[in-house]
């Protein structure tokens, strides 16, 4: 009898619940508001928010969560945003290659290259998306509608339709002197 009381049970393996390596994007969140949803029981009210992340050398990314939690409106949001990160090209490290317009919905960005020293010339949403980027110069004029939304993926898609010259030269089968004349 005493010998069963003097086993000893197997130690438990202590397992780590890291969540892997931390990502080095910087997360903002560009807007959170509340969202009724009516149905035949009454209004069902939940929270929405838009963040955006960015390394600021050139990936960003757009992420919409809904729930009935601020803070976990905002954790589904992160984990959208991280799944859509694209690729910037940045020039020279401050700046983008060419002018570009983004477009979602009435909504219209229209962003251009700026000289050295201008800084970035955006509002509200814009300007968090182009800051994660890692765009130090640019200008951009936001027409149309402005809906943080909105705003916000038209920027995206914007960066999206950027092409460097050497991506260019590629997809026209030249080389970079016959497309700079």
């Amino acid at each position: 009898m005493q010998d069963k009381k003097q086993e000893k049970r197997p130690e438990r393996k202590k397992v780590s619940r890291d969540r892997g390596p931390k990502s080095d994007f910087i997360e903002n969140v560009v807007e959170v508001k509340s969202v009724v949803k009516v149905n035949k029981g009454g209004r069902q009210r939940r929270f929405q928010a838009v963040v955006v992340v960015g390394n600021k050398k050139g990936s960003v990314g757009l992420g919409i969560g809904k729930a009935g939690e601020v803070s976990e409106a905002v954790k589904k949001a992160i984990a959208k945003a991280n799944k859509n990160v694209i690729k910037v090209p940045v020039v020279e490290n401050r700046t983008i290659p060419h002018e570009t317009i983004g477009i979602k919905g009435a909504t219209r960005v229209v962003l251009k290259p700026a000289s050295r020293g201008t800084g970035i010339i955006a509002g509200g949403a814009v300007r968090a998306v182009l800051e994660l980027a890692g765009i130090k110069d640019i200008v951009s004029k936001s027409l149309g509608s402005r809906t943080k939304i909105n705003m916000v993926n038209a920027t995206i898609n914007g960066l999206k339709s950027l092409k460097t010259i050497e991506r260019t030269c590629e997809l026209r089968g030249k080389t970079k002197e016959e497309i700079l004349g």
